[in-house]
């Protein structure tokens, strides 16, 4: 049940036609020059979307270029390759100890690339961020995410992946938690046993419904993400709160899959934009949080590096 205090304040005002231009000029560049472009599409891409989400009829903006995303994107490529050159050099050693001790080096470095990876992006990526000239900023410690990250890993680990519903909630409360909107400061209160009750359920009807109830488990999963989602500023704490329904849920869904399938692939910026109208549209915020009161408090970082580890990786922001 919708709260008398929660309102539509934040709405996407992009048009699929104008994301289409952006995304074939970005594709066509990126082809030319045999993907060197990526950065500065990627660029283009965030500034597009940034610019038209909009906070309390504002906008966001994206303030990093394509010329720092290059640099990040080198840095990134080059501790990979690194990573694979020290792989073949162990395929070709003949003595096993140092080749299985080698490959215990990579495996964990591998694996460490990952929360610092997530710790690197979201410095650059929200740093990057500004809403009306206030600009966002992540306060994690790094080596506290790497401990985290660690932990619950063997967590999950000795479990044989049963922790891994925790860990996701745990990591995901630190990260939100250590997130800045200028004065003010993001939380998250989900945990991993109502997480896993989700999920339990969500696989358990699916799999009797032939993959039917897959849109009312997708519906809840959102729900339960951005209903779990808070902003304290000046001492309160404000709710956000998901009002969206499970047909529209499911229209988006087969919608945009018969965009893709349809169009070759073509129709894919649509998508992207029918996903985020429809999102956006049916996320509520509490009336009271103040938004002119917000002070710029953050800093501004311009190392990507992280941001392309992210992307190679497959991280998501």
């Amino acid at each position: 049940m919708e709260s008398n205090f929660m309102r539509h304040r934040l709405r996407f005002a992009g048009t699929g036609t104008t994301y289409f231009g952006v995304a074939i000029v970005n594709l066509l560049l990126t082809l030319f020059t045999l993907g060197l472009y990526y950065p500065w599409a990627k660029a283009a891409r965030l500034k597009y979307v940034y610019a038209n989400t909009l906070l309390d009829d504002s906008p966001f903006q994206f303030h990093g270029t394509g010329r720092e995303l290059f640099a990040g994107f080198a840095k990134a490529v080059g501790v990979f390759l690194l990573l694979y050159g020290v792989l073949w050099v162990l395929s070709v050693t003949p003595i096993l100890s140092v080749k299985v001790g080698g490959l215990l080096a990579v495996w964990l470095t591998a694996l460490a690339l990952i929360p610092l990876a997530m710790h690197s992006a979201l410095l650059y990526r929200l740093s990057q961020t500004s809403w009306r000239g206030i600009r966002l900023g992540y306060r994690g410690n790094r080596n506290e995410l790497l401990r985290l990250y660690f932990k619950e890993g063997v967590l999950t680990l000795v479990t044989l992946g049963f922790y891994r519903f925790w860990m996701k909630q745990n990591i995901l409360r630190y990260t939100t938690s250590h997130i800045r909107f200028g004065s003010a400061q993001m939380g998250y209160t989900g945990n991993g046993t109502d997480y896993f009750m989700l999920c339990l359920k969500g696989y358990f009807l699916t799999f009797l419904t032939l993959g039917i109830y897959g849109f009312w488990w997708g519906r809840d999963l959102f729900n339960y993400y951005v209903n779990n989602l808070t902003i304290e500023s000046e001492g309160k704490v404000y709710r956000f709160q998901s009002s969206l329904p499970v047909e529209t849920y499911a229209w988006l869904l087969i919608g945009n899959l018969l965009l893709i399938v349809c169009t070759l692939t073509l129709g894919s910026p649509l998508a992207t934009v029918r996903t985020m109208r429809t999102l956006l549209g049916h996320v509520l915020l509490d009336e009271r949080l103040d938004t002119g009161i917000l002070l710029q408090t953050e800093a501004v970082y311009s190392d990507s590096k992280g941001e392309e580890f992210a992307d190679i990786v497959d991280l998501s922001l």
